[in-house]
């Protein structure tokens, strides 16, 4: 796929496509993570050599550069994990719409085998006739309470 092209849900569908748009992502973001733990790590150094500013407690002025400098490695911390989010659409993906129909239609063989073996033939439920009256048991367990809703369904 060429640079001006953009990925659709289309493309993502085949496996092949998902790897090289996962390969790209990577190549993408890889460096942008290096850069930002690089920016993070000599940003930190550099407010850490500071002088205090007056009024500071003792290590106040070391916490302030840890403050300041934690959202650099934390957005390191994020691309990277855009990265395994990737990898996990993909896991997913393969698992949702790839495997589980070849997996279902397998279970339902076994299913159809196992009914067979045992001499049933696979049935649909019957419903009662449109008139049919609810069964005894049922109009006695509840009474008269029903009534009212079954004449209207």
């Amino acid at each position: 796929m060429s640079a001006a092209e953009k990925w659709t849900p289309n493309i993502l569908q085949s496996p092949a496509d998902r790897a090289m748009h996962l390969e790209q992502r990577r190549a993408q973001l890889l460096p942008i993570v290096d850069d930002l733990r690089r920016l993070a790590r000599e940003m930190e150094a550099e407010v850490k050599e500071f002088d205090a500013i007056e009024g500071d407690l003792p290590g106040q002025a070391r916490i302030r550069a840890w403050h300041v400098s934690k959202p650099l490695f934390k957005a390191a911390d994020d691309v990277e994990s855009a990265i395994g989010d990737l990898i996990s659409f993909n896991g997913r993906y393969q698992r949702s719409y790839e495997e589980l129909p070849a997996k279902r239609e397998k279970k339902r063989e076994k299913k159809h085998e196992r009914k067979a073996l045992k001499g049933e033939a696979p049935q649909a439920i019957e419903r009662p006739p449109s008139g049919a009256d609810p069964a005894p048991a049922e109009k006695t367990h509840f009474g008269d309470v029903f009534d009212g809703l079954r004449k209207g369904a």
